[in-house]
């Protein structure tokens, strides 16, 4: 189950990415919804290791973020 929700999550990744790079707009939208539906189902499916780690990136991320910023300004 943790590859198939791997391989979903790496489709919603991949689909997103190219929904920002390209232009035409028709295919923009198309691969924007193959990534939210992706995305959907790798949460859906997903075991709790996957989904905590997919909202606990994020988090880590913004954090880590705002503690070089506090350190560049002092």
């Amino acid at each position: 189950m943790l590859i198939i929700s791997l391989i979903t999550l790496a489709i919603a990744s991949v689909s997103a990415f190219l929904s920002f790079n390209l232009k035409e707009d028709v295919v923009k939208a198309a691969l924007g919804c193959v990534a939210v539906l992706s995305s959907l189902l790798t949460l859906l499916f997903a075991p709790w290791a996957l989904k905590l780690s997919i909202v606990a990136i994020p988090l880590l991320l913004d954090k880590l973020n705002n503690r070089t910023t506090e350190e560049s300004t002092n």
